[in-house]
Formats: structure tokens, C-alpha cells, sequence
């Protein structure tokens, strides 16, 4: 009894561990979800400035060319970059993502180069038999985003120079409501005629279309860059903002079970160390019985 009592004593105090480090992780689950979504928030008011900005730069220099680097856009692969985790414990965050990264770029022609954001989703990926040109590490805070986005420009933008992509494509998961995601694509490069299409139909928010000051070919140029900056940087964030909601439910999940094995535990616990306890008193009770009887003739 004593072996089977100090097994569950210590099955209790590891149960009651883990534990802790589980409501440790949603604790910080919970915080980083919220830079997060605060950053995707204020992303979303300044990714449609600058949408506004370019319909109107196209409006007023409607001859003005795109960008340098889409001289070319039918030439060379399809370029890709799907945004994952480097740590476990989210679910199936990066099985989701992947799977879907993979049946869209199986629909699309040519040659696949694609470049993963975190350890996890890039070995699911090689898994699968993709081909990989790179990894880069996921940020651990919205400040890292930031380098990451830039490391991501210039590598596309030298590809794409040298003729070896000719589209590049985000995979990533965004945040729905809760703790759900869903993934989503969206194609970043070639800045083509359609795109330019599609900004210029964009309808302004007032009656009066602004005027843009000094050189609208710099101005231009530089509203590209945000907006290449702006797209990046939001498939980052909504993927960490998903990454960290899967990681809570996950931790809720196991918190729940450890409660429920915690239970478990305790009651076995308690029943044996009960049965123990009515059986030494039965001893007792035995043995002053036996004190205690008539004599034996």
C-alpha cells in the first residue's frame, strides 16, 4: 500500500507541475495576443491610407510605371512565403497552413521556390516533398517583426531582379473570432495593370480628391514600398496574433485534462489511503477483541 500511495504522491506532484507551466503558457498566450491584435488593428486603418494613396497617385499619374522589378512578370518561378511557428504546442496551426499552402501552389504553374517563417511549418513542408530556398525564424515580439519584413524584401526583390520569380504569394493563418483562424493567400507580387486596376477603382471617403504635392513619380514609388512593407508585415502579425489564440485553446485543452486527471488521482489516492486506514483499525479492532474474548477452556 505504502508503494501505491507514494506512486499517486508522485503522479499528483507532477500532475500539479506540468500544470503550472501550462497555465504559465496561456498566461503569456493570452498577453501576446493582444500586441498582436492591437498591431493588426492599427495595420488595417494604415494598409487602407495607403490603398487610398495609391488610387490616387494612379488617378493623377495614371502613365506612371509601376515598379522596376515587374518589367518582366511572366518570366521565371512562383515564389513563396508561408508564415508558421518555430515552437510547438499550437495545435494544428502549422498542419493547417501547410496543407493549404501546398494544394494552392499545386494549382499554380512553373517552378516552386518557397521560403518558410518558423521551424515547424518549414519541416512539415519538406515533409511533404516541397522543395525549400530558405527559413527565416518567426519574431517573438512585434518590434521583430520589422527586420524580418525587411530581411523578406530585399531577398524577394533580388530574385525577382534576376528574372527567377515572377510571382510571389503569402500563405499565412488569420485571426477569425476567438481562437479561430483560417488561411489565407495573397498574391504580393507582380504590382501588374490589374492591381493598379483595382486601386483606381477604389471610391474615395469624401467628395473632394486630394492633390499630391511634389515629384508624383517619387511619391508613387514610395507608396509601393509601404505598401509592399504594410502587406508583409500584417501577414506576420495576423499569423503570430492566430499562432498565439491555437496556443491558448491548446493550453486551455491540457489544463482541463490535468484538472480531470488531477481528480482522477486525488480520488484514487484518497480511496487507498482510506482502505489503508479501515484496515489497520480492523487490526486494531481484532487485536483487542483478542485481548478481550473469554478465555479458552
Amino acid at each position: 500500500m505504502s508503494n501505491t500511495t507514494a506512486s499517486l504522491r508522485r503522479k499528483i506532484g507532477s500532475a500539479g507541475d506540468l500544470q503550472s507551466v501550462v497555465r504559465t503558457m496561456k498566461a503569456l498566450a493570452a498577453s501576446n495576443i493582444g500586441q498582436y491584435e492591437q498591431s493588426v488593428r492599427a495595420l488595417g486603418h494604415y494598409y487602407r491610407s495607403v490603398e487610398l494613396g495609391l488610387s490616387i497617385s494612379f488617378r493623377k499619374n495614371a502613365a506612371a510605371p509601376i515598379t522596376e522589378s515587374t518589367a518582366h512578370p511572366d518570366q521565371g518561378s512562383v515564389g513563396a512565403v508561408v508564415f508558421g511557428s518555430d515552437q510547438g504546442l499550437v495545435g494544428r496551426f502549422n498542419d493547417v497552413v501547410a496543407d493549404f499552402a501546398l494544394k494552392a501552389l499545386a494549382a499554380l504553374p512553373g517552378k516552386h521556390r518557397v521560403w518558410a517563417v518558423g521551424e515547424r511549418v518549414h519541416g512539415r513542408l519538406a515533409d511533404a516533398g516541397l522543395a525549400l530556398a530558405g527559413l527565416h525564424a518567426v519574431p517573438n515580439s512585434v518590434q521583430a517583426i520589422t527586420p524580418l519584413v525587411g530581411r523578406i524584401i530585399i531577398e524577394s526583390e533580388a530574385h525577382q531582379s534576376q528574372g527567377e520569380i515572377g510571382e510571389l504569394h503569402l500563405f499565412y493563418n488569420r485571426p477569425t473570432s476567438g481562437a479561430i483562424y483560417e488561411p489565407v493567400q495573397q498574391r504580393l507580387l507582380p504590382l501588374d495593370e490589374t492591381w493598379r486596376r483595382k486601386l483606381v477603382e477604389l471610391s474615395w471617403p469624401t467628395g473632394n480628391l486630394p492633390e499630391v504635392m511634389g515629384d508624383e513619380t517619387a511619391t508613387l514609388r514610395s507608396l509601393i514600398r509601404e505598401y509592399l512593407f504594410v502587406s508583409l508585415f500584417r501577414a506576420c502579425a495576423e499569423s503570430l496574433a492566430s499562432e498565439n489564440a491555437s496556443r491558448l485553446a491548446a493550453m486551455q485543452r491540457a489544463d482541463k485534462n490535468i484538472d480531470d486527471l488531477l481528480e482522477d488521482l486525488n480520488g484514487s489516492f484518497h480511496r487507498i489511503r482510506q482502505s489503508g486506514i479501515d484496515a489497520e483499525l480492523f487490526d486494531v479492532v481484532s487485536g483487542f477483541d483478542a485481548l478481550t474474548g473469554p478465555a479458552s477452556i
